[in-house]
């Protein structure tokens, strides 16, 4: 890609963006959250289709003008958003091949589609039916589905956009494995992520890009590529701790959960949260690990507001009092918060504008007798795009036009606006770089110093060993135990996350 220049209205994306990726290689494309690595990949991949933007792409010998995601994929293109492009009404199967669909005279040949779907399932590390409706499984696996979704193609040249954000630790080793796999076949990869440790394990060449402009691009053989050189690219200089200092003072047990137990929405027998039972104290973070599918979502979804599953039994104390929460606005009108591990699909609206986003869980705050004061909105949202660091020229913008980390950090705007005395922050940093994983860090340390319990679910051990006073672990959606942070490692984590010998103690 030569000389790449993409602009919006008010905004420039990309500025003269260069970037060269050799057969067979895995290249990472790194930077902040804005700086314009989705939409370079949007360029190359024809969702921005030629005409829309200068500079040339030359590819496999000869310059290309892609008018579609269609022409990019016959040439050999295939890209996997950070958001996923899945139909959660359609099977596995259907997803996979959507588009693509294996046919004889003009019919859809249903058990080769399924003979092929358990194949290309098994390579991605997937033993799912392929008749299973996709809106029924979690957002990793669906991430899985997006590569066999790939894979079903003729694919010279992969584009992953945040591939590993979703996964647990064993599925994005599995994932990186696979893509180590295509290399070795010739299969050229380019991968976005803000993990860069899984950068530094797998990347050949690393290409750094800030505000729209190609910094550096780094040859990882070379020698001398670290994180910390890497974070130096990215936002121009060092970050001496990933995890802001902090002294907790933490005060009495102010929420409590007892004996939650909640069954599956659609399998009744199954129990997605087993006679649950913690406590969180103000001023306190609590961590909450569990591999993918153990109920860490559905635990902190069915707590709020019972928005996931069949409450079967269990009580919440408040403040020394038992309150029932059987919906959402319940749960907000008692000062619960819950910030969602898919932003697109739960937590925003994306036809609304950043500054309706941001009042939206909360509108009678600045409301009166039923009509929104305009001013206080701007007011309000302008303070959180400036506090949170949101990159927009203004708050009018969609939220649809913003990158994945930007999105997030309106989502986390929105529900400190509602002013919680718990906030559940579901995978709050996913797919955001380590510049805004500090601030949001920064964020969630004061809203602890200022007597509030935050609840953090993460997949990542070490932001939860970086942050947080005490973590439960999670298994088959019993909580298995209680640990203070200051005696917890990765390794008796993850022994507690994978078995229910040992007890939560309360």
């Amino acid at each position: 890609m030569r000389s790449i220049t993409k602009e919006f209205p008010g905004v420039k994306a990309l500025d003269h963006v260069s970037i060269t990726v050799h057969a067979g290689e895995i290249h990472a494309i790194c930077g902040e959250n804005g700086a314009g690595k989705s939409t370079l990949m949007k360029v190359l991949s024809g969702v921005y289709p030629y005409g829309t933007y200068s500079g040339d792409i030359w590819f496999r010998g000869e310059t290309v003008e892609f008018r579609d995601i269609r022409a990019s994929e016959q040439a050999g293109i295939a890209i996997i958003h950070q958001e996923l492009a899945l139909i959660p009404e359609l099977s596995i199967a259907e997803n996979i091949f959507l588009g693509n669909e294996i046919e004889k005279r003009g019919v859809i040949d249903w058990p080769d589609t399924r003979t092929r779907a358990v194949d290309l399932l098994a390579r991605v590390g997937l033993n799912d039916d392929p008749e299973t409706q996709i809106k029924t499984i979690g957002v990793g696996k669906q991430q899985l589905v997006e590569i066999a979704k790939a894979l079903a193609k003729d694919v010279k040249l992969l584009i992953l956009d945040e591939p590993t954000a979703a996964l647990n630790e064993d599925d994005s080793q599995h994932l990186l494995d696979l893509i180590l796999g295509l290399k070795s076949k010739g299969i050229a990869s380019i991968m976005i992520s803000h993990k860069l440790n899984e950068i530094e394990q797998i990347a050949d060449s690393i290409t750094i890009i800030r505000d729209g402009r190609t910094i550096e691009t780094l040859d990882v053989s070379a020698g001398g590529v670290d994180e910390d050189r890497i974070i130096r690219g990215m936002v121009g200089r060092s970050l001496e701790s990933r995890y802001p200092d902090r002294t907790a003072h933490i005060g009495e047990v102010f929420f409590e959960v007892r004996d939650w137990t909640v069954r599956h929405p659609q399998v009744p027998e199954r129990l997605v949260a087993k006679h649950s039972n913690l406590v969180v104290r103000r001023g306190e973070i609590v961590g909450l690990a569990g591999l993918m599918g153990a109920g860490r979502t559905e635990l902190a979804m069915s707590i709020f507001g019972r928005s996931y599953g069949t409450y079967e039994s269990g009580t919440i104390i408040k403040d020394g009092k038992e309150i029932v929460l059987r919906n959402v606005q319940a749960a907000i009108d008692e000062g619960l918060a819950y910030v969602s591990e898919d932003r697109k699909v739960l937590g925003l609206n994306l036809l609304d504008t950043i500054k309706q986003s941001i009042v939206s869980a909360k509108l009678r705050k600045i409301s009166r007798a039923g009509v929104v004061d305009r001013d206080a909105e701007n007011e309000i949202s302008e303070d959180y795009r400036k506090r949170l660091r949101i990159k927009t020229p203004n708050v009018d913008v969609g939220v649809s036009k913003l990158s994945g980390g930007n999105q997030q950090k309106v989502v986390l705007a929105k529900w400190m606006f509602t002013d919680p005395d718990l906030l559940i922050l579901d995978e709050p940093t996913r797919g955001i770089d380590v510049g805004a994983k500090y601030e949001i860090y920064t964020i969630i340390q004061n809203l602890a110093a200022q007597g509030k319990g935050v609840i953090l679910i993460s997949s990542e051990l070490p932001e939860l060993l970086g942050i947080t006073d005490r973590i439960y672990t999670i298994f088959e959606g019993q909580i298995t135990d209680d640990i203070p942070t200051a005696t917890a490692t990765a390794e008796n984590l993850m022994r507690s996350m994978t078995s229910t010998r040992q007890k939560a103690q309360a």
